[in-house]
């Protein structure tokens, strides 16, 4: 096992920036085992989005829960988690349910190649007018959080060998 298989990832981002289809290939890439936090939202929650409706920290804080405790769960193996993981309090919240290292790779673009990804796609319950306020609500990564920001103007095939390339430069600086 190598260092790159300690921790467990985290592929972050608003809605159409491609979290699930990255996340699938980055742990298909890493021969980890790969989930998807929108399977975790309560039936509430995804009826809101649904309609229109963004969610209220309340709605998220116990969503975010359940996925911290399924990252600490993975003790056989890595995990790479599809999860927008907006803010840093979500970050600290996830990494605090998991106890374990998380590294966050944030997938970014610009608000129109997101917009037209989420019109394209088919039977999500995102709509397209939540995606201004997961635009606002989002914090960039800090400085001091392990992670890496990767655009999505490439190819995913070229963003899973840019986030695979962050893994190991960080498990390289770690050990």
């Amino acid at each position: 096992m190598n260092e790159t298989d300690k921790l467990q990832v985290v592929v972050m981002g608003v809605a159409g920036c491609g979290k699930t289809t990255v996340g699938r290939l980055l742990a298909e890439r890493l021969g980890a085992a790969f989930a998807d936090a929108d399977g975790l939202h309560s039936p509430e929650s995804v009826a809101k989005m649904a309609a229109g409706r963004p969610l209220t920290d309340e709605d998220r804080y116990p969503w975010l829960e359940r996925v911290g405790q399924l990252l600490g769960r993975e003790t056989e193996g890595q995990l790479v988690m599809a999860c927008s993981a907006l803010r840093r309090d979500y970050r600290d919240r996830l990494r605090s349910a998991s106890g374990r290292p998380l590294f966050f790779v944030h997938l970014t673009g610009d608000a129109d190649l997101l917009a037209h990804r989420m019109q394209e796609r088919d039977s999500h319950f995102m709509p397209v007018s939540l995606l201004r306020s997961q635009l606002d609500t989002l914090e960039p990564l800090d400085i001091d959080e392990d992670g890496a920001t990767v655009s999505i103007t490439a190819h995913p095939s070229e963003i899973v060998t840019e986030a695979e390339l962050y893994l190991r430069l960080q498990a390289t600086s770690s050990s």
